[in-house]
């Protein structure tokens, strides 16, 4: 049988990994062994912040949104409390961006909720 030799596999194998460790500090990058370790965690990481990254924009809403809602005399609370009542189907996202850059516009919304 004849003999196979593997070099080309495995230095593929090995570069194809070390073009995702590009950008990597020291010798992270370069080394095929630190670059795999490095890899796996940082690989994991991103599977679990893709998760977290949507908790904390929700946090972030709601802060905005309580920030405002607190100089009109309402809690968040009781103001997402009322838009469920008065059946006004606006997203924290798009609420926070109202309080935000419109704050006319947010004002109005609330008046709007406090009447009924």
């Amino acid at each position: 049988m004849a003999r196979v030799k593997r070099g080309k596999i495995a230095h593929k194998r090995r570069k194809h990994l070390l073009k995702y460790a590009k950008g990597f500090r020291w010798g992270r990058k370069s080394k095929y062994r630190l670059a795999k370790d490095a890899l796996r965690h940082a690989w994991s990481y991103a599977y679990r912040d893709r998760r977290v990254k949507k908790r904390e924009f929700r946090k972030l809403w709601q802060i905005k949104i309580n920030a405002a809602v607190r100089d009109l005399e309402l809690s968040y609370s009781r103001f997402i409390n009322l838009l469920k009542k008065n059946n006004i189907e606006l997203d924290r996202k798009v609420l926070a961006e109202l309080a935000v850059n419109h704050p006319d516009v947010f004002k109005k919304t609330v008046e709007k909720i406090k009447e009924n």
